[in-house]
């Protein structure tokens, strides 16, 4: 996707002159990190069952695909997904102080804190669970932990406004009786890649929300979906092989594409959006009202002013009913235990093809072209 944007756009002319110098390769991640090392009960899991193989060979992976309906295994991948969820819950009291239960769906965004990457939609939907809840409209809502965490590059105060606007609502919300054991939302407090070794065995749900056009291929995602989260996300960076991989069914797909996105610049008209949704107004109600900043007037006026934006290139309001319809779907999913659990082990076992052994052997044999160092 975004090498033919770069071939379309940036690098028109020279993609023009030298088409035959433009490939892609799409980046990876190790497994011997991202499943081995930090998620060491799944992987020994795995190698019970089909062996290790997986460690130098992530498409061995694939022969997990015939246990996904086994209802003993199930059962087990359930259990160390649980054990995780416990030790990353108890990880998140001792730095925030917030008792959390594992037995909660634990819905996870962790990334650089960017508008683009828009965990200001996530926090849109944390508040109108928060007022579901709140009129009494909440009883077919899954107990949900929203986690996002990441840092702001120094001189970014949006990104900043946006931490503030997380830790505020977070605030209320887990501070409100009404919302106990049903919805809490945290900040992961310094954010790194040590904490990641932590949170992407225990979580759940991988939010993966960029506008469309964006994310040229992070790789947070294929961390997740290598330790068994499902994908909520836009057909964005490695969220469209992602996609491809393990099927539209184990995926939760919204928002807008690249060409819809393009279609909509010019005549982009946020406020239309919001007063059409009943659902969008009554959260942007929440947020000008001081719901989440009594005692700070107008603090977060420049994040309103941005959702109302018709100029907003990341287009936030644009993609708020689809997201909000897509998360439904998710909750539902994950209330039937035995699907979800196949869903996961399901996205465990497409995961090969993201492995940096293929990115390198793709780069070896389209650019570099050496050959094999013999072993020893």
């Amino acid at each position: 996707l975004h090498s033919r944007l770069l071939r379309e756009g940036l690098f028109k002319d020279f993609a023009e002159l030298w088409p035959e110098r433009f490939n892609n390769k799409t980046n990876g991640v190790t497994q011997r990190r991202w499943l081995a090392a930090c998620n060491p009960e799944l992987g020994s899991l795995i190698s019970k069952r089909i062996g290790d193989a997986w460690k130098t060979d992530l498409d061995e992976l694939e022969g997990l695909k015939p246990f996904a309906d086994d209802a003993e295994f199930q059962a087990k991948w359930r259990a160390v997904k649980h054990a995780n969820k416990a030790r990353l819950a108890t990880d998140l009291e001792k730095r925030t102080g917030l008792s959390v239960s594992a037995d909660m769906m634990f819905d996870v965004q962790v990334k650089r804190i960017h508008e683009y990457k828009r965990q200001l939609l996530n926090v849109l939907h944390a508040i109108h669970l928060y007022d579901r809840i709140r009129r009494g409209d909440g009883d077919g809502l899954v107990p949900r932990l929203i986690i996002i965490g990441g840092k702001a590059a120094p001189g970014y105060v949006m990104a900043k406004n946006i931490i503030k606007c997380i830790n505020n609502v977070a605030r209320v919300i887990n501070r409100d009786p009404a919302m106990q054991d049903r919805l809490q939302l945290v900040f992961y407090p310094d954010y790194n890649v040590s904490a990641m070794e932590k949170i992407c065995p225990a979580a759940d749900l991988s939010e993966q929300v960029s506008t469309a056009g964006k994310e040229a291929s992070g790789t947070g995602n294929m961390k997740f979906m290598m330790n068994g989260a499902i994908t909520i996300g836009t057909l964005d960076g490695a969220n469209v092989e992602i996609r491809e991989a393990v099927g539209e069914e184990n995926f939760f797909l919204f928002g807008n594409t690249v060409e819809e996105i393009e279609a909509l610049r010019g005549n982009y008209n946020p406020q239309a959006i919001i007063d059409a949704d009943p659902d969008f107004t009554r959260v942007m109600d929440l947020l000008q009202s001081g719901q989440f900043n009594h005692f700070e007037p107008g603090i977060f006026d420049t994040i309103i002013q941005s959702i109302k934006e018709p100029a907003d290139l990341w287009m936030t309001a644009a993609d708020f009913r689809s997201f909000i319809d897509a998360q439904e779907a998710a909750g539902a999913a994950y209330k039937d235990e035995a699907h979800w659990t196949r869903m996961s082990i399901l996205n465990t076992a497409h995961s090969g093809r993201f492995s940096t052994d293929r990115t390198m052997r793709d780069y070896n044999d389209d650019i570099w072209k050496l050959g094999a160092i013999p072993e020893e």
